[in-house]
């Protein structure tokens, strides 16, 4: 709604009057008050207009994996995890009800699996906020299991809407190029890809279709990230020195049994976050060109999964203005005691003039319940305690994240705008983000060869998207 407000203190409080207004304006937007103009309370059918021309610019969306991410549903329950009522189904279901978003659809390899994911989406969503529409087509059928079902889920949708796809990393490839040769917009979990070769061929064919293709790397979105981002670019210097880490607890090797250490491991799913958030920091500063991995072993082994336990990619980066170099060094684990969190992640940032860190895990606020382990939580990724009933975690980095996707491809569907326009870095793009997947794939040519260092090649001495990698030559 639009608000006029003329206001004419008369006495010594005109700055409390004042942020009244400004806090009432705020925080009445997560529930929804709706100021309509007269003419259309006069005028109906020019209100039912408004509401149709409004609705024709939602867009309709295909969301590819049905796991922790996207619906919190792992081995017939919900997750033991920090999104145990999941991410991605939730804020599709909210931004439908906010008006953002019409049609939503599911889509699987195993149908089977479906009559659990909608008894446990009413559990953990349906019965807990209110006015959530739950109705959500999947494929394939229930009774049916179909690896190449978005194959057929993404051919019932049209050219300008949107595929959210969290599933197997090795299967990201397939699946993009699919939604994004009908036209769709497309957003993938990190990482995007696992290879150079197969990002170049994604980057090429979104040009050629003119969609916008993102990555979902909520961090660029958390506040303390994005503030140490803009730290290092405005005041610490060139380049020296980055220690990252990030683990999860060792149950997750049975959330993530079926592609652990056979189509991925812990740096392409953990590493990930601290590798683009090094690629966004240094853009046009500082680039990658050598990477050194090593690794840990023994607890996924004595669970009969052939797979790392840690694994820590050293990055040599050369800052542009000098040629300089810095080091990073970026360590994930998937064996760590479970504890007050359920990621650890924390970062330290050097540059020639400062300093800065972070512990992403604890923001200062824990919690003790009765019947539940004392824990260390973090509202700002994903706030789940309802407000009144109604769900408000819209300002939540975790939902941010999606909705200023929708909000974006909604822009480029309008002409407002167009994919390239995204490409400023508020959006990780699959133009901008070529050096974090070089890095990821470095690392396991890396380890795969007892630890030889990769050099990443670029064409020349000022160009930031790497064209090929190569063994290191002493």
């Amino acid at each position: 709604g639009t608000y006029s407000i003329m206001l004419t203190p008369t006495d010594d409080h005109r700055p409390h009057t004042l942020v009244f207004v400004v806090l009432f304006l705020i925080y009445s937007s997560p529930y929804n008050f709706v100021s309509s103009s007269s003419e259309e309370q006069l005028n109906p059918s020019k209100s039912r207009k408004k509401e149709k021309k409004m609705a024709d610019k939602k867009v309709n969306v295909l969301m590819v994996g049905t796991g922790e991410y996207t619906t919190g549903y792992v081995g017939g329950g919900a997750a033991d995890s920090d999104k145990g009522a999941g991410v991605v189904a939730l804020t599709m279901f909210d931004l439908r009800r906010r008006g953002k978003v019409d049609r939503v659809a599911m889509c699987g390899v195993n149908g089977k699996k479906f009559p659990g994911i909608r008894t446990h989406m009413k559990r953990k969503i349906g019965d807990v906020y209110k006015e959530m529409d739950l109705d959500c087509e999947t494929f394939p059928k229930d009774d049916e299991v179909d690896p190449k079902s978005y194959i057929n889920a993404s051919s019932t949708f049209k050219p300008g809407d949107v595929a959210i796809i969290f599933t197997p990393d090795d299967t990201h490839f397939d699946i993009a190029l699919e939604c994004i040769n009908r036209g769709m917009h497309v957003m993938v979990t990190k990482p995007i890809v696992q290879t150079l070769e197969h990002h170049k061929m994604i980057a090429k064919a979104a040009e050629e279709k003119n969609v916008l293709v993102g990555v979902e790397v909520h961090k660029r979105l958390d506040p303390f990230y994005a503030d140490a981002r803009d730290r290092a670019r405005s005041a610490l210097g060139n380049f020296q020195y980055m220690y990252a880490y990030m683990s999860q607890p060792k149950h997750q090797l049975e959330t993530f049994k079926a592609w652990a250490g056979k189509s991925s491991d812990i740096s392409y799913y953990l590493n990930s976050h601290h590798i683009d958030f090094s690629e966004w920091t240094l853009a046009g500063i500082a680039r990658p060109v050598r990477v050194t991995a090593t690794s840990s072993n023994g607890v996924a082994k004595e669970r009969g999964m052939e797979t790392e336990d840690s694994i820590t990619l050293t990055v040599q980066w050369c800052n542009l203005n000098d040629k300089t170099l810095g080091c990073a060094v970026y360590t994930s684990s998937w064996v760590a005691p479970k504890s007050d969190v359920h990621s650890q992640q924390r970062f330290f940032y050097m540059g020639t003039k400062g300093e800065i860190n972070v512990d992403q895990a604890h923001r200062g606020c824990t919690v003790g319940e009765d019947g539940k382990p004392f824990a260390s939580v973090n509202p700002l990724f994903m706030k789940y305690t309802p407000t009144n009933g109604y769900f408000s975690g819209q300002a939540s980095y975790g939902v941010k994240s999606f909705e200023n996707f929708i909000d974006a491809c909604k822009a480029c569907n309008d002409g407002t705008k167009t994919a390239d326009d995204f490409n400023d870095g508020s959006i990780a793009t699959v133009h901008t983000t070529l050096q974090g997947t070089a890095i990821l794939e470095a690392g396991r040519l890396s380890l795969d060869a007892d630890g030889q260092p990769m050099d990443l090649v670029y064409d020349g001495d000022e160009d930031l998207d790497p064209v090929a990698i190569k063994p290191h030559v002493f």
